[in-house]
C-alpha cells in the first residue's frame, strides 16, 4: 500500500468503495462537531458520506465499518485510548485562515481542484510551517498547556481574539437558554 490513497475499506470481508474528496470529509468533521448530534448519529452521518453505499453494511459490521472509517479519516494512523487533547482547531471557524495557508504548501487553490484526496489534502494541511494559521494555531496551542506568551503572542491575540479564541457551539436547547438569560440581563 506503500505510495498509494486508498479509495475502498474493507468491512465484513468486503471491498466498499468510499469517497475520498476531501470535501467530502470535511463535511463528515462539520457533523462531527454538530452539537445537536449525538455520538451514534454522526457515526450514522459519517458512513452515508464516506461509504459509496452504505446500505451494504450489514448491521452488525457498524461497529467495524466505523473504526475503517475513523482510520481512513486518520489517514492510516492508528487512533490511540488516550484523552482528547483540549481543541485548538476549528475546520468551520478557521476556513478564512486555513485555505490560504494549505493553498501556499500547495502553490494552488486546492477548492478549485476538480478532485483531491483526503490524505493529499492532509499532507498539505501538515506541512503548514508560518503564516496567520499557524502564528493563531500557536497560540492556542500555548494557552490550551497554560503557557505564557511571549509578549508579540500576546500583542497579536488581543488585537484578534475573535480569531484566537475557538467558538463553543451550543445545542439549540443550550443556546435558547443562554438567548434567554441575555434577553433578561440586557
Amino acid at each position: 500500500m506503500i505510495g498509494r490513497l486508498p479509495t475502498t475499506l474493507e468491512v465484513a470481508g468486503k471491498r466498499m468503495e468510499i469517497r475520498t474528496d476531501f470535501r467530502d470529509v470535511l463535511v463528515i468533521m462539520q457533523a462531527f462537531n454538530d452539537p445537536d448530534l449525538l455520538p451514534e448519529e454522526k457515526y450514522e452521518v459519517m458512513l452515508k458520506i464516506l461509504f459509496m453505499d452504505p446500505e451494504e453494511i450489514p448491521g452488525s459490521a457498524y461497529p467495524e465499518a466505523v473504526r475503517q472509517a475513523l482510520w481512513f479519516l486518520d489517514c492510516g494512523q492508528e487512533a490511540d485510548d488516550k484523552k482528547p487533547p483540549r481543541k485548538v482547531m476549528d475546520w468551520e471557524q478557521d476556513e478564512p485562515i486555513l485555505f490560504p495557508a494549505i493553498n501556499k504548501v500547495a502553490g494552488r487553490e486546492v477548492r478549485a481542484a476538480e478532485y483531491m484526496h483526503w490524505w493529499t489534502f492532509m499532507g498539505y494541511f501538515m506541512e503548514i510551517d508560518d503564516g496567520t494559521f499557524s502564528m493563531v494555531l500557536g497560540i492556542r496551542q500555548k494557552r490550551a498547556r497554560g503557557k505564557n506568551l511571549e509578549k508579540w503572542e500576546k500583542e497579536f491575540y488581543q488585537a484578534n481574539k475573535a480569531m484566537c479564541d475557538i467558538k463553543t457551539k451550543y445545542t439549540a436547547e443550550e443556546q435558547e437558554e443562554i438567548d434567554y438569560w441575555n434577553k433578561l440581563l440586557g
